[in-house]
């Protein structure tokens, strides 16, 4: 992408405010940013088509009410930050993005952040690009996701059986906790079911490097796949 975000000052500045351009700062490196939007687009897609998956489509992110995607199915915590009015600005997008759970006690989000001011900083000029008038930006890359593992259109059409997802994923819950939090293993509840599956065929073809992963994925049929991601995609909390 060659748009650079081109003043945070300038951009969030209210309708009318004058700001010398020179005065004006980048917020970080957009194409950069990019790059390290990639961990987050397992849940997350911004840009032309974006959708909802496991994470709200992240297209206008600032300026937004926080829980405010209809039809969204958020945490308790969003819905608590809905409730107060919070709206995502800067400031709150990077206590986010270094901490989720600081921010939003009870979110659903399982990241543990970015430590690094400089990478945050990326990460937001790259979301940044994709809220001023985004139809505006023709540079703007589709960001269609190319898939981890190229999967028959069957097997994706698959409707799992929640029930028998649910008899399987007694050893699955184990490790993973039935709440969304991580505690160290990554959250899989709410998961879009087509990710979910992905994710465990990636595993399968040992695309992914987690050997108990492997063992456990390899141990599934399609249909059994297809069962555990319906049963996780709308577990309650």
């Amino acid at each position: 992408m060659k748009t650079r975000i081109f003043a945070i000052l300038l951009a969030l500045a209210p309708p009318g405010a004058t700001l010398a351009q020179e005065d004006a700062q980048l917020i970080g490196d957009a194409e950069r940013g990019e790059q390290l939007f990639r961990q987050c687009s397992g849940c997350h897609q911004i840009g032309p088509g974006a959708e909802n998956r496991a994470g709200p489509h992240l297209n206008g992110i600032f300026g937004r009410r926080a829980g405010s995607i209809e039809g969204f199915d958020y945490s308790k915590g969003l819905e608590r930050a809905f409730q107060d009015n919070m709206v995502w600005n800067i400031q709150r997008l990077n206590l986010y993005l270094e901490n989720p759970r600081s921010l939003v006690s009870g979110t659903r989000m399982a990241f543990r952040g970015l430590k690094k001011q400089q990478d945050r900083d990326d990460v937001l000029a790259y979301l940044r690009s994709y809220t001023a008038s985004p139809q505006d930006i023709p540079e703007s890359a589709p960001t269609a996701r190319k898939r981890e593992v190229d999967l028959p259109p069957e097997v994706l059409e698959i409707v799992g059986d929640r029930d028998y997802g649910e008899y399987l994923a007694s050893e699955c819950v184990t490790c993973h906790q039935t709440s969304g939090m991580d505690e160290g293993i990554p959250s899989i509840t709410r998961w879009y079911p087509e990710d979910f599956v992905i994710a465990m065929h990636a595993y399968k073809q040992k695309m992914r490097p987690h050997p108990v992963m492997q063992m456990m994925a390899g141990r599934l049929s399609d249909e059994e796949i297809a069962a555990l991601a319906a049963y996780f995609a709308d577990l309650e909390e």
